[in-house]
């Protein structure tokens, strides 16, 4: 059946409409703006709009728009320019439309009348349309590649092998109208998916039951030895003395944390056999430095130095470090010496860092010379022991070069870096920049210069362009195109086994001239959005700055911006549905030397081989005495590479039963991170939590002495090693394998469940699981949890009034919002107001889900750290560094130690040792008693959770002053160390509905 439009067009009304409107005139303007905008409503019809493509209208509707835009020149008449361009609109929804578009000269029409009004407001209802016929006119074409699929491949059973890719046509597109509105910023939000969120109640409860014969648990007893061993060896290895004082050892006192100096850790230190500081100074405990922090740091946050990106080189050429010291004559002298930095810059694994027949290949003696200068104040690093456990590191691709970064290690800026603000119009500025290539192509290159489809080397170093490699652990960069002198398009490879995720790069680029801007554009990004719209940057590495004693990974880029491009993927690499879109990530980068060596990457890495490293370096470094740290081999990974995990708790105060016991019954923590390769940051933040669980902090202390830590610091090795974003050697998405994990197909997921459910099987589940994951739509740090009441609440409006009614009999632990609640005030990167504790169908098969369904662990978390940076809190406005996720990482365990203070079942050992450790013995009486003389209710429940669903407050946006927080727990400490001292019972509150 026809509608009106399609009626009143085959009666002719757009012919009439068309004699109506003339070529530009200052008379009947107002007739000729109504006729435009209704011709361009009549346009909305596809019928017409063939009809208008078979008559020629298009050619005419350019002519009237181009004379009318050259003759309203104080732009009186936006109005009807506007409506002829929605007219070329609504007509370019159709292929034919396009094609008549594009052979009338429409790009070069509308790219020659808009390029000089970009800036111009006045502009903005013209300039806006265009823009939106521009990107949908310009003509679809596949990625430059072969094929879609990985260029690296590793055959595992259940994996098929991609077919051989189809030629791209227009056909594909036939009236692709994806309704996108083409706005100059994106919503930074991305909206859920609709009837997402799980309301079958049978679903949502805890479901008892393995997913494997419970005999095979049996397996994980071994992993577990701290449930057994009896410690009798110790007595021979350390004497007869098991009370364990504190002796001098190789206990590196570190705190991650993002607010104090390096230096504040490193007064008195040396160097052990195995590059690690050590200090024998008293640390502040990093309770007392939250307490410090919160009650100054939101004052001097707004004032707090940004780092400038390579600012401390002097006149001379010569380095400055942070501190403003000249850098040594050894590392100085780099500069003047005769070395190919493109050589040092990426060094061959062999046996004595040589053995090599490539020309350029540096020597076993300017290696040990080079690595004499290595900076003796990164903690954990050591490169002689990185290269010993990279070569033992397996890889698809059989990487035989490392990295430098990864080698000489990563020292934190001094201070924060800002986000980047955003240029305005810039998107549209590199749209119409993509369009001039198009059009105006006779300075265009198109040279391939880097490709893993072509045998190496590919590029002639002789030649007057950059020169590109990513044939390294983590690295990921498929092909380099030098599209001007000083432009290059990027493309990222696929997942190993796969054709898509590619958003993670890291790669070395080298050859370039000093104080000249160079254009990146990474032309096949796959997200929808990206904070590199809101303020993030990329980061790099600079060689010679590392040399020159700044080995420093620094956010850099000017002119970034994110946005769809006009390359698809084909349908039938699709699977027959419609060719997926890709995304352009473009950025400037201004080099700071000539001829240097960099490191590009979206953030800041860590590779497999850094965690082993890491892993080697802190069970060194701890004090057997004191500290249970055992790290032993999870599974073998489908890349044969081994899983790490890792044990942290306190040794027994002695081989007695009593102290036995107590070190046995220790209840479990666990850890887990890095399941999504790309997510680096994720790591970062394990790093934190590791140094600072085996560190002799105070608060770190009580952790071990209370709880038995679990840690997984890295589920998807093999996706880290080859450089995926989000998959494992399968290509499949391991976060999704939780409900029916194989031994054979996902190892490392199968024994992680299956170490959860041993513990569970001893009525030893843990109290608190959390997965490390980075977030690449949200600024802050904050947790994903679950709950079966919030979930039903939230989908009322979806869910039946029986699933309702039957929601009010369901009891539920309401303590999962205690932690992030608790991380609200103590972390200055976390906030309330972004956690979640809704189940979503789609996450059915997550950790997060699984664990607290199945192994009935309600404080099971996912927490998501930020790619980019915060937008509240201390460090609002600032990029995240390597500093502030470890402090995250810290914190995090900090919380747990809170969480058990607040908990009934805290012990009264535990709740004197903290009040010791606050230094508030003296001031418990007067805290009490205040708290007293203003209520004379019972005392505060330790738990504040109401009890019913809808008490709960759902807005968290508005949360507690950081000062009052603070006081809030130190008060809670106090109080309770003071009511268990006088033999007050608590009130019990187990925390169920």
């Amino acid at each position: 059946m026809l509608t009106t439009g399609a009626m009143l067009g085959v009666n002719g009304a757009m012919e009439l409409l068309f004699k109506v409107i003339t070529p530009y005139t200052r008379m009947r303007t107002q007739t000729i703006r109504a006729a435009t905008e209704v011709l361009a409503a009549l346009l909305k019809s596809k019928s017409n709009s063939r009809r208008a493509v078979n008559r020629g209208y298009i050619s005419g509707l350019l002519r009237l728009y181009q004379d009318w835009h050259s003759h309203d020149t104080v732009h009186a008449y936006i109005q009807i320019r506007r409506a002829l361009l929605l007219c070329l609109k609504h007509i370019a929804m159709l292929r034919s439309g396009r094609e008549a578009f594009l052979a009338g000269q429409g790009l070069e029409i509308l790219f020659s009348t808009t390029q000089n009004c970009l800036d111009n407001k006045n502009m903005e209802p013209v300039t806006s349309i265009v823009l939106q016929i521009l990107r949908q006119c310009y003509p679809k074409c596949p990625l430059p590649l072969a094929t879609a699929s990985s260029a690296y491949v590793f055959p595992v059973p259940g994996v098929i092998i991609s077919e051989p890719p189809c030629v791209l046509t227009e056909e594909d597109f036939e009236d692709d109208d994806e309704g996108e509105v083409d706005k100059d910023s994106d919503s930074e939000d991305l909206k859920e998916e609709e009837n997402d969120l799980e309301t079958d109640v049978n679903k949502l409860s805890s479901k008892a039951g393995l997913d494997r014969p419970e005999e095979e648990l049996k397996q994980y007893e071994v992993m577990c030895c701290e449930l057994s061993c009896s410690f009798e060896e110790l007595g021979s290895r350390y004497g007869d003395d098991l009370n364990f004082e504190e002796t001098q050892c190789a206990n590196h006192h570190h705190i991650p944390t993002a607010a104090a100096s390096p230096r504040q850790h490193c007064l008195n230190k040396d160097l052990n056999p195995w590059g690690l500081e050590r200090e024998d100074t008293v640390q502040t405990c990093i309770l007392s430095m939250v307490k410090m922090r919160r009650s100054t740091v939101h004052l001097t946050s707004k004032k707090r130095p940004v780092m400038k990106t390579y600012q401390n080189v002097d006149s001379s050429g010569f380095g400055i470090d942070s501190s403003g010291n000249r850098i040594s004559d050894v590392q100085a002298s780099i500069k003047e010496d005769t070395w190919d930095i493109d050589a040092i810059s990426c060094s061959r694994m062999s046996a004595s860092f040589s053995n090599s027949t490539r020309p350029k290949e540096i020597t076993a003696e300017v290696i040990d010379k080079l690595l004499q200068t290595h900076p003796k104040d990164i903690p954990f690093h050591n490169p002689y022991l990185y290269m010993a456990n990279a070569r033992r590191t397996r890889s698809v691709a059989h990487f035989k070069m490392v990295a430098f970064p990864d080698l000489w290690g990563h020292h934190p800026p001094p201070s924060a870096q800002p986000m980047l603000e955003r240029k305005c119009g810039v998107q549209r500025i590199k749209i119409f920049e993509d369009v001039q290539r198009l059009i105006q192509p006779s300075d265009v290159i198109n040279k391939v210069v880097f490709s893993l489809d072509e045998p190496w080397p590919l590029q002639d170093t002789s030649a007057s362009c950059l020169r590109f490699f990513s044939k390294f652990e983590s690295g990921n960069l498929r092909k380099a195109i030098q599209v001007r002198e000083f432009e290059y398009d990027l493309l990222l490879n696929a997942d190993v086994s796969g054709t898509q995720h590619q958003q993670w790069f890291y790669f070395k680029v080298s050859g370039m001239r000093v104080a000249v801007p160079y254009r990146f554009n990474i032309i096949n990004c796959e997200k929808p959005n990206s904070q590199f719209n809101y303020g993030m940057q990329p980061i790099m590495y600079s060689v010679k700055e590392a040399l020159l004693g700044r080995p420093t990974w620094l956010r850099t880029g000017c002119e970034i911006c994110y946005y769809k491009n006009h390359y698809r993927q084909t349908a039938a690499a699709a699977g027959g549905a419609s060719g997926k879109s890709y995304y352009t990530l473009t950025f400037t980068v201004t080099f700071p030397h000539n001829e240097d060596a960099c490191y590009l990457a979206y953030h800041y890495p860590y590779t497999y081989t850094a965690l082993m490293t890491h892993l080697d370096i802190l069970e060194k470094s701890i004090n057997p005495k004191q500290v249970y740290f055992r790290q032993e081999v999870l599974c073998q990974t489908l890349g044969g590479n081994p899983c790490p995990l890792v044990t942290i708790t306190a040794m027994p105060e002695s081989s007695s039963a009593d102290h036995l016991e107590q070190f046995r019954q220790r209840p479990y923590q666990v850890i887990t991170a890095r399941v999504h390769p790309g997510e680096s940051n994720a790591s970062w933040v394990m790093k934190g939590a590791l140094e600072f669980l085996v560190s002799s902090d105070p608060a770190a202390r009580l952790l071990r002495e209370n709880f038995i830590f679990k840690i997984i610091p890295m589920l998807n090795p093999d996706g880290v090693i080859n450089g995926n974003h989000r998959c494992s050697l399968r290509g499949e998405d391991l976060n999704r394998q939780w409900l029916f994990p194989r031994a054979h197909l996902q190892p490392t997921i199968y024994h992680a469940k299956g170490l959860l459910y041993y513990l569970s099987s001893l009525g030893r589940s843990p109290t608190v699981f959390c997965d490390f994951h980075g977030h690449s739509q949200k600024k802050n740090v904050f947790l994903y949890g679950c709950s079966i009441k919030e979930t039903l609440w939230q989908a009322d409006c979806t869910a039946s009034a029986s699933t309702l009614s039957g929601a009010s009999t369901i009891l539920e632990d309401v303590s999962y919002r205690s932690l992030p609640k608790i991380l609200d005030k103590l972390a200055p990167a976390f906030t309330m107001g972004s956690c979640s504790f809704l189940v979503e169908k789609s996450r059915a098969s997550t950790a997060r889900v699984v664990v607290w369904r199945e192994m009935g662990v309600s404080r099971s978390y996912t927490m998501e750290s930020s790619y980019c940076g915060c937008n509240q809190g201390p460090y609002q406005g600032l990029q995240f560094g390597t500093s502030e996720l470890e402090e995250m990482g810290a914190m995090f365990c900090l919380g747990l130690l809170m969480l058990e203070l607040r908990s009934v079942s805290c012990s009264h050992q535990l709740l004197a040792s903290a009040a010791v450790l606050l230094n508030t013995e003296e001031e418990a009486l007067d805290h009490h008693l205040q708290w007293c003389s203003s209520s004379n209710s019972t005392p505060t429940e330790l738990e504040d959770e109401p009890p019913c669903m809808e008490e709960i407050d759902y807005n968290t946006e508005s949360g507690p002053d950081p000062d009052e927080g603070c006081f809030e727990l130190d008060q809670q400490i106090q109080e309770c160390a003071f009511n268990k001292d006088n033999g007050e019972e608590e009130e019990e509150n187990p925390g169920w509905e």
